[in-house]
């Protein structure tokens, strides 16, 4: 093909018109439309539509910002390490007070690691714990009750430690879930059974049943050796109790979490043939919201720090990503337990956090969230996503020692391949540099 062709060729294939008239085409409209438009989309703006509640945050439900304030009224032994309180149960309203179950350390030397733990030593920070409570007129300010569950004697469940609550109320009697270590946490993992133990008032006293109430699953399944952070709601009439197993091994371990229902709390449960029921998250908090359940799938996972919602407590799917989700999250739901079939959300909890005191004297504390998760409550700033933070935020962690060993590595290497360059002329000006 002579030269003029192979151009004017080439010109034909690049102004080849978009099908239809360009006059006709229709533009995304300004203003967005709450309905997804009859126009040609961007698989983009396809999923804006298909895959959340709403096409934007601004009108979603199920999103929110997450806004975090100390409580007041807990002594932490001047941050020493030596006691600890995480893992906050969902808080419930009982006589005009809110209550809430958590885990509780109170040793003589803060956590000594999976080598320095002992029968009389605690390895990491929920080992020789028990479960305590507190109550709140208002729930900035909380007042600690006591020790709830106390560690059974040995050979019982939980004789090593009983940790991570959550709280059921089912026809007038309190059960508390937890887990009940048989061994110091780090000698496998933390592989432990699901306890309960059950009360006629939030005030205790508390019975235990002293067997497992979840089991774990057959060699070779997901869950077969953790069944973590037992999660209770009333739905459809039965219990469903949420958790979370780690499976596929270290170090690329993964978290993912499960359902087991039954028709009465002690049992017996029947794990969802479907299980996992949640492909991500961590200390994962549920709540009724509208006829299904909404969860709060924070870190870890493909889908971590979303909010998902599934029609049937089970078949869950994103609704909502947002950042800074609560960890180990205890949301405040009215109506965890009344199975109305109109759930109507949550708009704030305790959580906690767990790197306080550095390195020799680390523990985890308590602290409240804030967010707009409720279809009765409608708060602006809560849907404005932007967290300015200032730069020691973001500089605060650096490098890992793997990266900042892979950069020397790579500086030894450039200045190797620097001295290795030829002698010619034509280099002399690279040597020079």
């Amino acid at each position: 093909m002579k030269k003029g062709c192979m151009i004017y060729g080439l010109l034909a294939v690049l102004i080849v018109p978009i099908p239809g008239n360009a006059a006709e085409q229709q533009s995304f409209p300004y203003k967005l439309p709450m309905e997804k438009p009859d126009i040609p989309l961007s698989e983009a703006m396809e999923r804006v539509y298909d895959d959340y509640a709403s096409p934007t945050y601004w009108w979603n439900e199920l999103f929110s910002k997450f806004r975090y304030t100390p409580i007041e009224g807990l002594d932490y032994s001047n941050h020493d390490g030596t006691v600890t309180r995480r893992d906050p149960s969902k808080v419930i309203k009982h006589a005009g007070r809110y209550y809430v179950w958590y885990t509780c350390r109170k040793t003589e030397v803060p956590p000594q690691g999976a080598q320095g733990g002992s029968e009389t030593l605690p390895s990491f920070d929920w080992d020789m714990s028990e479960i305590w409570y507190a109550t709140s007129e208002d729930g900035f300010t909380w007042k600690e009750q006591g020790v709830a569950v106390r560690r059974p004697p040995k050979p019982a469940p939980g004789w090593r430690s009983v940790s991570t609550p959550d709280i059921l109320v089912w026809k007038g009697t309190y059960y508390l879930y937890y887990q009940a270590f048989q061994e110091m946490p780090g000698k496998r993992g933390d592989d432990c059974p699901v306890a309960v133990s059950w009360a006629d008032s939030p005030d205790g006293p508390w019975t235990p049943l002293n067997r497992t109430v979840i089991p774990n699953g057959p060699a070779g399944a997901w869950d077969q050796y953790s069944i973590h952070d037992p999660y209770p709601l009333v739905y459809r009439g039965r219990i469903y109790l949420y958790y979370k197993s780690d499976f596929n091994g270290r170090p690329e371990l993964i978290r993912a979490q499960g359902l087991a229902t039954a028709d009465h709390p002690l049992g017996p449960f029947e794990k969802c043939p479907l299980n996992p029921v949640l492909n991500s998250g961590h200390e994962t908090a549920y709540f009724p919201f509208k006829g299904g359940i909404a969860a709060l799938a924070g870190r870890h996972g493909n889908e971590m720090e979303s909010i998902q919602w599934s029609p049937d407590g089970i078949n869950f799917r994103e609704e909502a990503n947002s950042t800074l989700l609560p960890v180990a999250a205890g949301p405040y739901v009215p109506d965890a337990f009344t199975d109305s079939g109109d759930g109507r959300g949550i708009t704030w909890g305790l959580c906690h956090f767990t790197q306080v005191g550095g390195q020799g004297r680390m523990h985890s504390m308590l602290g409240r969230f804030d967010c707009d998760l409720s279809l009765d409550y409608h708060d602006p700033q809560m849907k404005d996503p932007s967290h300015n933070w200032p730069p020691e935020v973001y500089f605060r962690d650096g490098l890992s020692e793997g990266a900042k060993e892979r950069l020397r590595e790579l500086a030894i290497e450039d200045l190797a391949q620097e001295d290795a360059v030829p002698e010619h002329p034509e280099n002399k000006e690279l040597v020079r540099d």
